[in-house]
């Protein structure tokens, strides 16, 4: 019986030591500076996770990766969302994070009235962004598909990708959001969304942005009503609400890359809310990530 317990125990702690070495190693994470010229010679720099059996086989030209394109939120960093970029670079997908503002830009004029409350033009930036940082990807990793990418955003960065949607349609295989706040779905069904939505009372959703039930079902849109907090959707956030997220991203990516049909994945709101999952495999936040900053993001 003892001889039993210490056989347990050993492996339990081969598992878990494969587990950890596994997390660190398995996924790659780098940022790599770009310029464009086209835009005063414009710092945009990229951070990409990629799990590194997958990056070996795209560059024998044995397959092909697909891309996700992860928008950070406003007044934070792209290197804020380990916890998502882990989740695609898991799932075999090269994960591509784009730094949207810099220190030296002008600061965001809101006023009530003008589109999307006065942030088009920071929107439109983004999308030139990330526009710019597919071309410049397609040199360094030139087997993966740019063609259809799909795309991620929190806050600000949400509306960045349903803008960027809305614009280019036939560049995007499906859209996720968080709490995006400001651009209105998509209700044409062309592809599948999923957004997370937060119960924050300093962060609503303006009128018209989220379609109503009747509408989802149809279009083939996700909605999950969580209760978390806003600011909770990202590296900083506490380990409960990123590992709910991770659970129903990683159900959403199984369900919609095995089948092209419109319909949302099966749970509208999932009980990984009500429990409490652990995270998906290999998928928690590397130690080696730059560390998050605590700055809220604003809206």
């Amino acid at each position: 019986m003892k001889r039993g317990i210490l056989v347990l125990l050993s492996l339990s702690v081969l598992v878990a030591v494969a587990y950890f070495t596994a997390s660190k190693w398995a996924i790659r994470h780098e940022m790599i500076a770009f310029h464009d010229p086209a835009r005063d010679n414009r710092l945009v720099a990229v951070h990409v996770a990629v799990r590194r059996d997958k990056e070996m086989q795209a560059n024998a030209g044995l397959i092909k990766l697909p891309v996700a394109i992860l928008n950070h939120g406003n007044t934070v960093k792209n290197t804020e969302y380990s916890f998502l970029e882990n989740v695609f670079a898991w799932r075999g997908y090269l994960a591509i994070s784009p730094q949207h503002d810099l220190p030296t830009d002008p600061p965001m004029v809101t006023k009530v009235g003008e589109p999307y409350v006065g942030r088009l033009p920071q929107i439109q930036r983004g999308v030139a962004n990330i526009h710019f940082a597919v071309h410049e990807m397609q040199k360094v990793q030139p087997n993966a598909d740019y063609e259809k990418v799909t795309m991620v955003g929190h806050s600000m960065g949400g509306d960045i990708s349903m803008y960027f949607a809305k614009q280019y349609p036939d560049e995007i295989k499906k859209v996720v959001t968080l709490d995006n706040l400001r651009v209105p779905f998509l209700t044409d069904g062309k592809f599948k969304i999923l957004s997370f939505r937060s119960k924050d009372t300093h962060f609503k959703a303006d009128p018209g942005v989220v379609p109503d039930d009747e509408q989802c079902e149809q279009a083939g849109i996700t909605v999950v009503n969580t209760g978390f907090q806003h600011n909770d959707m990202r590296d900083t956030g506490p380990d409960a609400a990123k590992s709910s997220i991770q659970t129903m991203l990683d159900r959403f990516l199984q369900e919609s890359d095995k089948s092209g049909a419109l319909k949302p994945v099966p749970t509208k709101v999932p009980d990984v809310l009500s429990s409490s999952p652990g995270p998906v495999p290999l998928s928690v936040p590397l130690a080696s990530n730059p560390a998050p900053s605590n700055k809220p993001v604003t809206n």
